[in-house]
């Protein structure tokens, strides 16, 4: 029997198999017209501070275009394990890395082993030099302040940590993180980091893409539900 007319009868559609690529629809392309946000990655790095970012940078416009370039970068091409756990492969390398408009620099709960990696210093002191923006979270602080590259501006920390950091760096503004969540001071931000690492992101993201696409890229995230959330 036919079975367009058998499906017709039974009312089931003939069995088809459908395929999607679901990778290539959901990559994004480097454009090089378009402002490159750098996400530096490390063994140990809290994804939170990295997945706020590439949360808040990734969303299109209203009008579903590509706005910006979100990479991660990391010292070579092995994949990075968060403290959670989480595996993520890096886009980029050091020595590959394409020039950045702006460099997000994480932390993790030992940053004993970043802060002594000369690699990873000389990279954010080679990035600083064509960035317009800097910014840090939560322990990230450290690697600005070993790296030089903000001495004489406000900075601040992780909960907690902002004492040692302004022993450690006596030339960093360094303020208090009991108070303070986030500062800016000239091309350099930085926040306590964890989920307040989604406050300095929408913070330059706002400066580079203006009021109205912070509101839209805030509802498409529904902070507005956290904001109001109650046990």
């Amino acid at each position: 029997m036919d079975q367009s007319k058998n499906s017709a009868k039974t009312g089931h559609l003939p069995d088809q198999s459908i395929t999607t690529d679901t990778l290539t629809k959901h990559l994004k392309p480097f454009k090089k017209e378009l402002p490159t946000i750098g996400l530096l990655m490390f063994n140990g790095v809290l994804q939170s501070e990295v997945i706020a970012t590439s949360d808040v940078f990734a969303k299109p416009s209203i009008e579903g275009k590509q706005l910006f370039n979100v990479i991660t970068i990391a010292e070579n091409a092995d994949p990075i394990t968060s403290e959670e756990g989480i595996r993520f492969v890096p886009d980029y390398t050091f020595e590959s890395c394409p020039q950045l408009t702006a460099m997000f620099v994480p932390s993790a709960y030992d940053m004993y082993a970043q802060v002594h990696n000369e690699k990873i210093v000389s990279f954010i002191k080679e990035k600083n030099r064509e960035t317009l923006y800097t910014i840090s979270n939560c322990a990230g602080a450290q690697l600005i302040g070993k790296s030089g590259i903000a001495d004489g501006h406000k900075i601040v920390t992780w909960i907690g940590g902002g004492t040692q950091l302004q022993k450690d760096y006596p030339n960093l503004k360094v303020q208090n993180d009991s108070l303070v969540t986030f500062v800016e001071d000239g091309k350099f931000s930085s926040s306590n980091g964890n989920l307040a690492s989604y406050i300095s992101a929408l913070n330059l993201l706002e400066k580079m893409s203006g009021p109205g696409h912070r509101k839209f890229v805030e509802d498409y995230l529904y902070l507005d539900r956290l904001q109001n959330w109650k046990d």
